[in-house]
This record gives C-alpha cells, structure tokens and sequence, in this order.
C-alpha cells in the first residue's frame, strides 16, 4: 500500500473503510494484548506490500477508541535504522507518551546512564580488539615489557568493561522497574513497522534490546513484518550456519499472518476472494482513466481475466497497484485497452502489459522474438498441454490463450501443440484460435504482435 498519512484512518467511522474485512482480526489483536496472557513480542507477518502498515495504523486506532486507558506508540524501524541506536530509539519514544512532569523526569534520568553504557560499550570493545591484535602482532618480536604492557592494557580494558557491565545491569533493573510503575495504570504498547526494511544488523539489534531490557510487565511490542526476511537478516548478521527460526523462538512469543483473503459476508469459508482481487476491483472504481474500458465490470471476460493473472500470480496489494497503474499508463499512451476491441486482442495487451510489470525476462524474449514457451507459462502457471478428454478439464480464457501463445512460441512451441493424429485436440485448438482472434480483417497471423506492441509503447517505442 502506499505510504500516506494513517493519523485518522479506521475500519469504521466518516474516514473509515474496510474492503478486505480485517477489522476482526484487529478485534482479536486487541483482545489478546488487553489479556492477562504474556505474548509480547507479537508478529503480524506479512509479505511485502500486504497492507500490513495500513492494517497496524487501524488497528492503534481502534485500540485507542476501545481502550482509552492504553498509550500506543508507533515507530517505522526503517526511518530509525539511520541512528544506529535501537535502544535510544525505543526509550526516547517511550518518554514521549508521558505528559512533561515528575514521571517522565524520573524516566528519562533511569534511562541515561542505560544509553550511555550502550554507547560507551561499542566504543571500549573496539579498542580491547585492537589492543589484542597489536599484541598479537608484537608477539616473538619486542621486548618481554613491552608485550606485558600490552597485556595489562587489555586487562584493564575488560576489567573496565565488566565493571560498566555491573553498574549497567543495576541500571537496567532500575530502568525496568520505573517503566513498571509507569505502566501500572497505564499499560504501553508499542508497534514498531518496517522492520523487514532495515539494515539487518540493526533489525536484529531491535529484538535484542527488547528482549534484554525491555522485558517488563505492562509494556508489550508488536512487531510488524516480513517474518522470512527478517530470517534472512539474522543470517546476514550470524552467518548461514545458524537456525534463523530458532533464533527468532527465542525471541517471540506469538506469531500470526496476515489474511490474504476475505472472507464472503455470509461466513462461507468455501467462498473465499483473494484480497488482492478485490483490491483490484476497487482500484478501477476509482480510475478515471480506465472508466471508459470494460475493465471494472467484473462479470465481463476481460475483469475475469485480470483476476485470473493477478491470483495465479500471487501479487501483492502494492503489486495490484502497480499493475492498474501500468495499465492507465498504457491506455493513456496507446488507448489500448479501448472497449470497442475484441476480448482475444484486449487479453494479449494485457499479457504485454503484465509481463512488463512482472516478468521482464518474459517480456524481452517476446520483444526479441525468442520467446520460450515454457518460462512464459511460468506467468499462467501451465506446464503441459491440457487433456481436454479428461472430466477435470475446465476451459477457461486464461488457460485457452495461455496455450496458443504457447503454440506461437519460438522455442519449445511443440510441447504444447496437439499432434496430427490428434484430431479432437487440433480442432478444439483451431476453433479457440478463431474465437478469441478472428476478427473482420481475418484470423491473426501471430498471437505475440499485440502483447510486443504493448511492450513497445510502454518502452516509448513507435508503433
């Protein structure tokens, strides 16, 4: 989703919609966060461009409504990852929700000498390092005195360092122990987001300082994210030999994805719409430039279609996006999408135009005539000539064209094209040729022109 202003957006209310019916999965968040049961860190996993970040700012928004008594903090971890100090981070947005006065005061002295330690930390740990490989180095090659000078330098260093380590535990315990007071009435729930996007030392550093020293009854953290990259940024920082998800057990205590369908109003299950379909239809509802095409008629071949490519394809909410915006830009540049063209020619364009969004390997081997029919059904999901004899057959558009672009294909084109012998199969073949692209100026002489045209104009080229 695009990132916006989420300060008064809800399910419910003047500013309020909730086309993907998540307002009960916010309802149970809330639930589980008011409870007496500890889940913190929560994870709402997601994948990128699911609406995660929209969903979290609802769901702050409903929680406050229902539960006034709650402070609610929310960080974007990406925006803060250039600070490099998870920990300031987290007690500078802590100390913000409190009114100026002998609380917030008493905090943000028991927080001090906590972020100093941290800061001062990194910095004594360096020079021990470097103070042990230059010892290393002097090793067999000075005098014995200047190789102990070298040792006792380092011992000092760790011996400061274990000294500052105990004054940080008491600190942290006293930290720990005003944030519970603090939080006695009025218990913190901080959402922090975008932690997939940060840099993965950093991500990783986030869960640590939670866990290490933010570990009190009454503050909560809910952690808004792609579980698997954040898998793949404990791998970065601890190398491949380590169990990410194991790691992460360590650290979370609850773990949920995100809904990626809806959930028909009559409660059927079995009926279920991908989110992203019906985030696409809304989409077109509101293209002006669209309005004019059979787009947005979603009982018509050409909605379908679409629908057919984005679910096969698995897109994402901000993928749906990104596609309905190609295709205004394409409408715009060549009026292609023009509702008086047949549904066969409109199909083709629209393949031209997805793969261009989506499979841009796809979209050059057509470009270059060297297309291969096998990783252009990767895009359709079809991997062999349908059995159409069998009684699991089922037609379908996508399937049809899918095949005879196949067909059309440069490489590979004989894997999905019916022999001679097969005379039932070659005929139903020919017959869906002619009905998706025989038009008054005859049958279509290659099923690829129309999708390379569509490339073409999106590329700037001249028709």
């Amino acid at each position: 989703m695009n990132h916006q202003d989420f300060t008064e957006v809800a399910f419910n209310g003047v500013h309020g919609r909730d086309e993907f019916r998540r307002v009960h999965v916010a309802e149970k968040v809330i639930n589980l966060l008011t409870a007496s049961i500890d889940l913190s860190p929560m994870v709402i996993d997601g994948d990128w461009g699911t609406g995660k970040t929209e969903f979290c700012h609802k769901l702050m928004n409903k929680f406050r409504d229902d539960h006034p008594n709650y402070r609610l903090l929310y960080i974007d971890a990406f925006q803060a990852d250039h600070a490099d100090n998870p920990l300031l981070t987290l007690l500078s947005g802590v100390i913000s929700l409190l009114p100026e006065g002998n609380e917030k005061n008493a905090l943000r002295n028991k927080a001090m000498p906590v972020i100093r330690f941290a800061a001062a930390a990194v910095g004594k740990a360096v020079v021990s390092h470097v103070l042990r490989q230059n010892a290393d180095d002097l090793m067999g090659g000075l005098e014995e005195n200047i190789q102990d000078a070298a040792d006792q330098a380092i011992d000092a260093s760790v011996k400061a360092l274990l000294k500052d380590h105990e004054d940080a535990q008491k600190n942290i315990q006293a930290l720990q122990a005003a944030l519970a007071n603090i939080t006695k009435n009025n218990p913190i729930v901080i959402f922090i987001d975008e932690l997939d996007r940060c840099r993965p030392d950093f991500a990783v550093q986030i869960l640590e300082v939670i866990k290490h020293t933010f570990n009190t009854k009454g503050l909560q953290f809910v952690l808004v994210t792609n579980t698997r990259q954040l898998k793949a940024a404990i791998n970065h920082r601890y190398g491949t030999q380590v169990n990410a998800q194991r790691y992460l057990d360590k650290f979370l205590k609850f773990s949920f994805r995100l809904p990626e369908f809806i959930i028909e109003q009559n409660g059927n299950s079995d009926n279920k719409l991908l989110a992203a379909s019906k985030h696409f239809a809304l989409m077109l509802d509101k293209s002006e430039i669209l309005k004019e095409t059979h787009l947005k008629n979603t009982n018509l071949a050409i909605h379908i279609f679409c629908k057919d490519l984005i679910e096969i394809n698995n897109l994402s909410l901000r993928e749906v996006e990104t596609f309905v915006k190609h295709l205004e830009i394409y409408n715009i540049l060549c009026n292609g999408l023009n509702a008086k063209t047949k549904s066969g020619y409109l199909f083709l364009r629209i393949i031209g135009v997805f793969a261009f969004c989506f499979h841009p390997e796809a979209s050059q081997a057509i470009a270059k005539r060297i297309a291969d029919a096998d990783r252009l059904m990767v895009m359709f999901n079809v991997t062999e000539l349908p059995d159409i004899r069998s009684k699991k057959f089922q037609q379908s558009h996508i399937q049809d064209v899918a095949i005879i672009i196949a067909q059309d294909s440069a490489i590979n084109s004989q894997k999905y094209t019916p022999s001679a012998n097969q005379t039932e199969e070659v005929k139903y073949w020919n017959e869906c040729r002619n009905r998706y692209f025989q038009d008054n100026w005859g049958l279509i002489e290659h099923t690829h022109t129309p999708i390379r045209q569509a490339i073409h104009c999106l590329q700037f080229g001249e028709l």
